[in-house]
């Protein structure tokens, strides 16, 4: 994402997971406020950690004040591994999570994704509160409702979504968040990349966050 990204591997059930953080500025946060984690969209179909909408995710956090985390999927740059419909992707990010939490331990953590992250980051929240560990939040962009068996999320989650997206019509996002009376965030003219539209991502996320 820049000159400071640290990349760096972790050895998951399948081999080699490549990931990259990135540090909020020290002088204004001499130490993080949080950790949060990210993910990106398909695998199969050119998604990696460096998707502009995953950087921009990144890019909100990192302006919060977080710790932020991205690791490409099995398959993907340097990861090792092959595409596991999501169930493998999902146990890798836990792990992810472990290793980040004893590395930045008592912080608050966000879980963020687009598309196919959406899919995996929904999906690692429901095995948190069923630990007892639950991700204080979730920001969703380009839910994957009607792609993916999107499981329900908490009632404070972020969603945000194309107006014109054609790969999931916002049509299926409603119909998912219908049901759990949970607003979406519509981005007028926005197709499913966000073309030229992501510094509105940007803006939601920081903004609500410094709401609450």
């Amino acid at each position: 994402m820049n000159v400071h990204t640290q990349r760096f591997d972790i050895a998951g059930a399948v081999g080699l997971l490549e990931c990259a953080l990135d540090l909020p500025d020290a002088e204004q946060f001499p130490t993080p406020r949080g950790l949060s984690l990210i993910g990106h969209p398909h695998p199969l179909y050119g998604g990696t950690m460096d998707n502009k909408v995953a950087q921009t995710l990144a890019r909100a956090f990192v302006a919060l004040g977080y710790a932020t985390v991205r690791m490409n999927f099995r398959g993907v740059g340097r990861s090792e591994g092959v595409y596991d419909e999501g169930l493998g992707e999902t146990d890798d990010m836990a792990l992810l999570l472990t290793q980040m939490r004893a590395r930045y331990p008592g912080l608050p953590v966000a879980l963020a994704g687009f598309s196919f992250g959406t899919f995996v980051q929904a999906q690692l929240q429901q095995r948190l509160i069923a630990a007892g560990t639950p991700a204080e939040r979730l920001v969703l962009a380009g839910a994957a409702a009607g792609k993916w068996p999107m499981p329900s999320v908490p009632a404070n989650t972020i969603l945000i979504h194309g107006e014109l997206d054609e790969t999931i019509p916002l049509k299926d996002v409603f119909d998912w968040a219908r049901p759990q009376d949970i607003p979406v965030f519509v981005i007028p003219g926005a197709e499913h990349f966000f073309h030229r539209k992501l510094q509105h991502i940007r803006n939601i996320v920081v903004d609500l966050w410094r709401r609450t």
